[in-house]
């Protein structure tokens, strides 16, 4: 099975943006064991700004360009070096993919993206992805790294697609504001209604949010990629979404 995992700013570190130690070592040995049972594994990671901004000692995320983009510089060096570290702990080998929205508009660029990626998959290695946020400004940027996973899950054609998060799956209604809140446990069909309800942003350190996440699964769906929103708090839960388990939301695809 070839598997493509998605991880928020708010999985990664915490509110301070300083790194989740305990999380991401967790992460990377469930990672490595689910690839040491045959699975071919690419992961879209967040982090880089969120990262940067704890690095240098940054109270909140900048709103201006050129301080996102040093931010972002700072973090994704901290960044690879704790994923090459930790997956190297497990004996496997990571690889740097940063790209913008143009690599994936643009049909020569975007075959040389899929032509690495494929190869590096071939020969074993763990593809990093993350937008190039050092460069991409609005008019060259995906956005978010939901909508960059599920393009990149499209890409090589992944059977799944699982984006960790700080909230359990898709809702009825914001379970942080709504005690009556229910987990959608199935999705087959991506509504306007749902579209409307999704709500902005997650953490202040992220750019993601459900409404992003369901434009992701709707991309998702439509290449033939079953989508899974989980709560990442507990890595383990990778485990039951690859094996089938009823966890999260998951959103099937389009035959």
């Amino acid at each position: 099975m070839k598997i493509t995992v998605k991880v928020g700013t708010s999985t990664l570190t915490h509110k301070t943006g300083r790194l989740n130690i305990r999380r991401v070592e967790e992460l990377c040995k469930v990672l490595s064991d689910v690839k040491n049972a045959g699975h071919d594994m690419v992961l879209v990671s967040s982090g880089a700004i969120g990262m940067g901004v704890g690095k240098l000692n940054m109270f909140e995320k900048p709103s201006d360009m050129p301080t996102k983009q040093a931010a972002a510089a700072v973090g994704q060096c901290e960044l690879m070096y704790v994923y090459d570290k930790l997956f190297q702990e497990h004996n496997h080998t990571v690889a740097q993919l940063l790209i913008t929205g143009e690599d994936l508009a643009d049909q020569t660029r975007h075959d040389n993206f899929t032509n690495t990626l494929n190869r590096l998959l071939e020969l074993g290695a763990i593809p990093i992805i993350n937008e190039n946020d050092t460069i991409a400004t609005s008019e060259i940027a995906v956005g978010d790294n939901d909508t960059l996973g599920a393009l990149v899950a499209a890409s090589v054609n992944s059977d799944l697609f699982i984006v960790l998060t700080d909230i359990d799956g898709l809702y009825t209604s914001d379970p942080r504001q709504d005690p009556d809140a229910e987990l959608i446990s199935e999705v087959s069909e991506i509504t306007e209604e749902m579209l409307e309800g999704a709500g902005g942003k997650g953490s202040s350190l992220g750019t993601g949010g459900m409404a992003t996440k369901l434009s992701a699964a709707k991309i998702a769906m439509e290449a033939g990629v079953d989508m899974i929103i989980v709560n990442g708090s507990a890595p383990e839960i990778i485990y039951d979404a690859v094996d089938g388990k009823a966890v999260g939301t998951r959103f099937i695809a389009k035959g």
